[in-house]
């Protein structure tokens, strides 16, 4: 379980530099809302995660980091960087990563607490990590299904399609974690042994999908056209496993209403009609410091699912 505050970041500066683990970490800004409504600065969100940190990092380790930065906060317009920025400290690590184009981004990773608070005090509200580690950035560690209602669609219809999509997995063999989207939907992930290529793992998310919103049609659709997308119904986005793409991380802070955060829960709070606003930057560290990490089974070498056999060679 995360400790409680390791350190109070203070409330009476804008700027200040803070020695973490050896490190110096220059925050600022830290009195600019982020999420004016509700009153939460930029240095709500730094404590945010510095708090939450012990439980988040061992997700983010040793993968590429996009960093979608929000300068003005939550309800500011953002942008999209990979290439990690110059100059930034020297013991911010990176990882190298040759795209088709002929261009090779160094991305930063957020590999320990100072590298965090860095990459937020840019103004990253959430994390999008990379699917595969960084010795490998072609072969991902899990096959993932981001449920994305279409609209007239309710939460309530996204829980009841997680289920459906659960169901089918189990069917399988498989057991997927879920959790969240702090938007609104709900990602269901299914840890995998290392081995198939980004694009077999997209190709089977493909073929599952699919297929499950062809036995469901009146509940779930796998249209990516959006325009053919019938209205009502939950997409299962199987897209998102393609090569490159990004999903917020557990934890994350969402710039929504609220401040709401991707936050992994249990099936029975699935069954249970949760509501995604119950998980806010105010109310998740104490209930990780209550019931702890519940996505240690991503993280773990044994339980994983062997894809190679539905993939073939």
């Amino acid at each position: 379980m995360p400790p409680r505050k390791s350190f109070a970041i203070p409330d009476d500066v804008d700027d200040l530099e803070l020695t973490i683990a050896a490190r110096d970490v220059r925050l600022t800004s830290l009195g600019k809302m982020f999420w004016p409504k509700e009153k939460i600065t930029k240095r709500d969100l730094l404590q945010y995660y510095a708090d939450i940190a012990p439980v988040l990092l061992p997700h983010l380790a040793e993968r590429a980091m996009v960093m979608k930065r929000y300068p003005n906060g939550a309800g500011g317009k953002c942008f999209f960087m990979k290439r990690a920025p110059s100059p930034r400290p020297e013991w911010v690590e990176t990882c190298t990563i040759d795209h088709k184009s002929g261009n090779i981004i160094d991305f930063p990773i957020a590999q320990d607490l100072p590298s965090l608070l860095w990459l937020v005090n840019l103004g990253c509200i959430d994390m999008n990590p990379w699917y595969a580690r960084c010795d490998d950035v072609d072969r991902p560690d899990y096959v993932h299904f981001d449920l994305d209602p279409v609209p007239r669609a309710t939460f309530a219809t996204v829980r009841k399609a997680a289920l459906v999509v659960r169901d089918a997995l189990d069917a399988l063999g498989m057991r997927p974690l879920v959790k969240t989207t702090g938007s609104s939907g709900m990602h269901l992930y299914v840890p995998i042994v290392r081995g198939p290529t980004q694009k077999q793992v997209w190709t089977f998310a493909k073929a599952f999908a699919v297929a499950l919103a062809a036995r469901h049609p009146k509940l779930l659709t796998s249209e990516y056209r959006i325009a053919q997308r019938p209205a009502g119904r939950v997409l299962v986005d199987y897209n998102q496993n393609a090569w490159g793409r990004t999903l917020a991380s557990i934890y994350s802070p969402r710039p929504k209403p609220g401040a709401t955060v991707s936050t992994p829960v249990t099936w029975d709070e699935v069954d249970d009609r949760i509501d995604m606003h119950d998980f806010t930057i105010a109310t998740v560290p104490a209930r990780v410091r209550e019931i702890g990490d519940l996505w240690k089974p991503l993280l773990a070498r044994r339980g994983r699912f062997t894809l190679d056999s539905l993939i073939g060679p």
